[in-house]
């Protein structure tokens, strides 16, 4: 019942998020046009163009678009706190963040166009380094022989503060201008589209399968490794490929919407304060939690300061951070 309940709200805070703008539509309006293009129903009065095309070009890709990447992030936050042990872990613990930083700013630096042969080198570039970073902080771990979780968190912290010490020296040696790389740092979709939806679904989609394959494995977990082994869990082989599940889903998102934060740590929190720690549960609460949370935040940077908008990052990072802060002192009262 809490799945229906929940994606309903998502359902209604998208429509809801679509309807507002510099030119308000309708609930109504927005309903018939979805109906009517899914061809469920045909109305006699058909909508006005303009208005279909507000809904269907500008707003809906984009608050989609936000809605998978909440959800990706969400997921993967989930996901990390679980693997991880750690209630702080989030998608960029282990350097996807940083990575993906370091090759936007090598993009946009290097004077190379965004586009070639009509493919966007940003998310390419964005997915490569988000990647490779997390591999660099496995391959770490696993030539240090170490079995502690603690060995690739650091590892992830090194590599990350290196990705973004790099990242600072090229900006500081680049052109002034440069306010788009720092634009995409901060994160937003204003650029949102329907191809953009298309490339994210099959990443989110595959990736969930596989995290909520391990569901019961993550529940297991949160015991000592081995304790875990000794209940038949090959702790390393599902750590390793719940990490490379997490981390496609998250750089996959990264490329798009740039680095957004709070979302993947603050959703698993209030799930697990409001339904228990149960991952089989947490999971898919956290991509939906994540997900309303991220359409509203995106909601906010398009109106606070219309007609000029506010990155996303900056708006979860206003409401993420007290919200996280309340969180932590209402679980500390509910522990005593």
């Amino acid at each position: 019942m809490k799945y229906i309940v929940g994606i309903l709200i998502l359902l209604l805070t998208i429509i809801f998020a679509t309807s507002i703008g510099s030119v308000p539509i309708d609930f109504d309006t927005i309903l018939k046009s979805i109906v009517s293009k899914l061809q469920l129903w045909n109305f006699d009065e058909p909508i006005n163009e303009i208005t279909e095309t507000v809904i269907w070009n500008i707003r809906l890709p984009r608050v989609i678009l936000a809605a998978i990447v909440g959800a990706s992030l969400g997921l993967s936050g989930a996901t990390y706190q679980g693997v991880f042990r750690n209630p702080l872990a989030d998608p960029y613990l282990i350097g996807v963040a940083s990575g993906s930083g370091l090759a936007a700013t090598i993009i946009f630096v290097s004077g190379l166009p965004l586009i070639i042969f009509n493919l966007n080198l940003l998310p390419i570039g964005t997915f490569i380094g988000g990647i490779t970073a997390v591999m660099c902080a496995y391959m770490i771990s696993k030539i240090s022989q170490s079995r502690s979780i603690t060995t690739i968190i650091l590892a992830g912290v090194a590599i990350g503060a290196f990705a973004s010490a790099l990242s600072g020296i090229l900006i500081l040696k680049s052109d002034p201008d440069v306010r788009p790389l720092l634009s995409w740092l901060m994160g937003g979709f204003i650029s949102g589209q329907w191809n953009k939806v298309i490339f994210l679904s099959p990443y989110l989609c595959f990736g969930s399968i596989i995290i909520y394959f391990y569901a019961r494995s993550i529940n297991i977990l949160q015991l000592s490794d081995d304790h875990a082994a000794s209940l038949g869990v090959n702790v390393r082989y599902i750590r390793f490929i719940l990490i490379m599940a997490s981390t496609l889903i998250t750089a996959s998102a990264v490329s798009f919407s740039g680095i957004i934060g709070f979302v993947g740590l603050a959703s698993p929190h209030t799930v697990r304060l409001i339904w228990g720690e149960d991952y089989r549960k947490i999971l898919p609460m956290s991509a939906i939690v994540g997900s309303i949370f991220l359409v509203v935040s995106d909601l906010i940077s398009r109106i606070i300061m219309s007609p000029s908008e506010l990155p996303v990052g900056v708006i979860t990072a206003l409401f993420g951070a007290p919200f996280f802060i309340y969180l932590l002192i209402y679980s500390g009262k509910k522990i005593k």
